[in-house]
């Protein structure tokens, strides 16, 4: 979800309601994509706009940045504490 329009088309399935399963599995066949696939972009996307999809997708980036600095940093800091432990 780069762009506003992959943001638009998440969006768009994720607001659709099918009133038969035939209607939803036709709907899935013609862009490839699975039933799962679609109920997951409704419990995620399903009252969003697609400014507040696209913050969300910001916050999720910054979110996985974050959790790698820190995963570096706790790397960091064991090594340091083995380097100290050791006997010379």
């Amino acid at each position: 979800m780069d762009n506003p329009y992959t943001a638009r088309i998440h969006l768009r399935f994720a607001k659709f309601c099918p009133t038969k399963w035939g209607q939803l599995l036709e709907l899935c066949r013609k862009y490839g994509i699975s039933d799962a696939t679609y109920y997951n972009w409704k419990a995620k996307f399903g009252g969003l706009t697609v400014s507040d999809a696209q913050r969300l997708k910001a916050l999720e980036t910054e979110n996985a940045k974050l959790k790698r600095l820190l995963a570096e940093s706790m790397l960091d800091n064991a090594a340091l504490k083995d380097v100290v432990s050791r006997k010379w």
